[in-house]
């Protein structure tokens, strides 16, 4: 495993809710299990004028509720580590004193020039304040960047925070801009997806067990489900969901890493390079439907109202008429030969009846089915498996048994992994390890700007105008707690399959 460096966290952005909830929690956790680097220092900055000390208050506060283990010494040892600057961060003026906070700290703590920014900001931000950094003079790869140290060479990356772009081509854009700063090398596309540990275990699960990697392809599995049910409504945050969607909010970034991790091919070595070369092969194989096809790959909802909440199209923020979806379901193919003919189903949505995501391979029957006249065989596809990734994580492997006694009977059973139970480890914040790989330069779990701008091409059908007619209709055509409008269950139909909907 490659070291971590120590570095300065330059966090753009500290007075937001992920910084609070999920970045320096996750941070802190990094601490206390030892693979923060003694050295490392985190600086929160944002417009609001406060101290260090007022900061590392307000922090305290939200470490204590969103971190596993919190303790009260390793909270004050980890605070020393915490500094705040006040600044415009799109404006240069903010540039200069930032400069000479960021030397203090290098002289202080010994970082020896290494830098990492995390854009932790409102999208439209993103290119300003890439902009200003490479105007400040900020990133010199490979050069002498504090006087403190005339003999340290130094390193600066980037981690960039989703949504990356709100189609082609800004994301094609914003890309730009950060070419014309860093090098691909050090751009870090975060999706925390895949500091999920179940995300992680499917490379394991496919790669390292002949049982399954045989029988990953066309000929043995009949289709794929991929799955990202929520319970919970879009809450405050109508106007930017609604300029958002399912679609973006989901599909185009978290659910095409895990489709990624499903159906690519093996990498010949577990390297950045290798796993990345193949999710962006993977991402270029999705067959893109013609115009007039659009409609018949996918369903679009929008929740009705229930008890508590009005339907969407008519909740404060949102647009008058608006189409933006609360559910999107989409069906994928990819052209190669892997998976020639098998259809990946992919679904997300608001106010659905469980929350889970889950990843369901469906294998085919057999070929000849020995027991089509015996009772109990044959009543559903019994070969099976569900990866679920949140909120439990667990393995399920189905298969069919005779039921003992006398004569012959058959059931479906289940062999399950939970780790909890088996591990007996509390799972980490996804962002802390991610975080950690950034500091130590490993890419693995990162996206490249092929990979971000490929899967932008393969959504966009669904998003355009080509997407008009699957729009029609739209309007509260799903209940609060179902599994979704009529047209995802039509979608399968259509097809001959069904969605697992088990609770």
């Amino acid at each position: 495993m490659l070291q971590t460096d120590p570095c300065v966290l330059v966090i753009f952005g500290a007075s937001g809710d992920l910084t609070k909830r999920k970045l320096v929690p996750a941070m802190y956790e990094m601490h206390v299990m030892g693979q923060l680097h003694a050295s490392s220092v985190i600086l929160g900055t944002a417009r609001s004028p406060k101290s260090d000390d007022e900061w590392r208050t307000e922090l305290k506060t939200w470490v204590a509720e969103q971190a596993h283990g919190f303790d009260e010494t390793k909270w004050a040892d980890f605070a020393k580590r915490i500094f705040y600057f006040a600044g415009d961060a799109t404006t240069a003026e903010c540039y200069p004193p930032l400069s000479a906070r960021l030397d203090e700290l290098a002289s202080a703590h010994g970082t020896k020039g290494n830098l990492l920014f995390f854009l932790s900001v409102a999208e439209t931000l993103y290119e300003p304040i890439v902009e200003q950094i490479d105007a400040a003079g900020l990133v010199v790869e490979g050069k002498r960047w504090c006087s403190i140290d005339p003999s340290a060479k130094s390193w600066q990356r980037i981690i960039v925070e989703k949504p990356f772009g709100r189609d082609a081509t800004s994301a094609a854009s914003l890309n730009r801009t950060l070419g014309r700063a860093f090098e691909e090398e050090s751009i870090y596309r975060i999706d925390h997806y895949l500091g999920k540990e179940l995300v992680q275990s499917l490379l394991v699960l496919r790669f390292a067990n002949s049982i399954f990697e045989p029988l990953w392809n066309f000929q043995y599995i009949d289709h794929v489900q991929i799955t990202a049910s929520e319970t919970v409504t879009v809450g405050q945050r109508t106007a930017f969901y609604d300029q958002t969607g399912a679609i973006r909010d989901m599909i185009q970034s978290h659910l095409f890493q895990v489709l990624a991790f499903v159906a690519m091919e093996p990498p010949s070595l577990y390297t950045p390079e290798n796993v990345r070369a193949e999710k962006i092969k993977i991402i270029d194989a999705i067959s893109i439907p013609e115009a007039d096809e659009v409609a018949a790959h996918c369903a679009l909802g929008q929740f009705a109202a229930d008890g508590k909440e009005a339907a969407y199209d008519t909740l404060t923020g949102v647009a008058a008429g608006s189409t933006t979806e609360t559910y999107a379901a989409i069906k994928i193919h990819f052209d190669n030969w892997r998976w020639a003919g098998t259809p990946f189903y992919i679904r997300t949505g608001k106010k659905l009846a469980v929350k889970r995501t889950e990843v369901v391979v469906q294998f085919k029957p057999p070929a000849a089915n020995l027991f089509r006249k015996v009772p109990g065989f044959g009543t559903e596809t019994p070969n099976r498996l569900v990866i679920e990734i949140a909120p439990n994580e667990r393995v399920n492997l189905r298969f069919e048994v005779k039921v003992p006694g006398f004569g012959l009977r058959g059931s479906n059973v289940d062999m399950e992994l939970n780790y909890a139970d088996h591990f007996k480890a509390e799972p980490v914040e996804a962002y802390g390890p991610l975080i950690i790989d950034a500091m130590r330069g490993d890419q693995t779990l990162f996206k490249h700007r092929i990979e971000v701008e490929g899967a932008w091409n393969a959504v966009m059908p669904f998003l355009d105008e080509r997407s008009a007619a699957a729009r029609a209709g739209i309007h509260a055509n799903y209940a609060c707690g179902s599994w979704g409008p009529k047209s995802a269950d039509e979608l399968l139909a259509r097809d001959g399959r069904t969605w697992r909907n088990e609770a």
